[in-house]
């Protein structure tokens, strides 16, 4: 689904990632964790395109993300740290304007919204501007609309900031239908607890290069994820 092959990114004198090499399969929730400024935001906005790589090659079920960038964000949804909504809209415009991006169908997108809008119980909502929206409740807007085209690999950077417990929980097992249904995950977090409990595989990221990846078991053995990743940060 995701294949991350010696990615390389630069920023003046610092590599902020460093030759990273990851498979993302379908089916498979992917963690990816470190501590702030260790390269998890860039290696994500490298994935969807956001930033071009030094040196590297991306690529999302087969198609290069340099060379065939369309055809990836086709299949990609992501969900940055800090969603930037236009804050004019109503959040059903918002929601329209995007399945018009993607070409979603009148009938599919009714469909959709419906369905997430009302599992994080903010259809009635909708009809509101933007701009008067709770930072939670933007950032539940952020996920349906990155949902609405039904994506294959959905990139998330640190998703369950500013979500209360119940919609925390919601987003957990929307992740989990979507693998359930052939596709991936691959998100960044702070909240090992949730990695550890959520994830089916997970990379560890010190100064911009990998320093251990795996199952979940692979990874932590018979230590907490919490312990393992201050072992390897200390």
């Amino acid at each position: 689904m995701l294949k991350i092959d010696h990615l390389t990114k630069v920023y003046g004198d610092k590599k902020a990632v460093d030759d990273l090499s990851l498979h993302i399969r379908p089916g498979e929730i992917y963690g990816f964790i470190g501590h702030n400024g260790a390269g998890k935001t860039t290696t994500l906005k490298a994935v969807v395109g956001i930033l071009q790589p030094d040196a590297g090659e991306i690529t999302v079920n087969g198609h290069s993300v340099k060379a065939q960038p369309l055809a990836c964000k086709q299949k990609i949804a992501y969900i940055p740290d800090n969603p930037d909504l236009y804050e004019f809209m109503t959040g059903i415009q918002y929601l329209n304007f995007i399945a018009d991006i993607f070409g979603v169908s009148a009938q599919e997108r009714q469909a959709r919204i419906h369905k997430y809008a009302d599992s994080f119980e903010i259809e009635k909502d909708l009809a509101e501007p933007i701009s008067a929206y709770s930072h939670g409740m933007k950032q539940k807007l952020a996920v349906i609309s990155a949902l609405i085209h039904d994506p294959k690999l959905v990139i998330m950077d640190e998703p369950f900031v500013g979500l209360d417990p119940k919609a925390a929980h919601i987003l957990k097992g929307i992740m989990r239908e979507i693998c359930d249904n052939g596709g991936a995950i691959f998100f960044s977090t702070h909240v090992l607890e949730v990695a550890e409990k959520l994830c089916d595989k997970v990379a560890i990221i010190k100064g911009g290069k990998l320093i251990k990846s795996g199952t979940m078991d692979e990874v932590k053995g018979d230590e907490s994820l919490e312990s393992v990743f201050l072992e390897l940060e200390a």
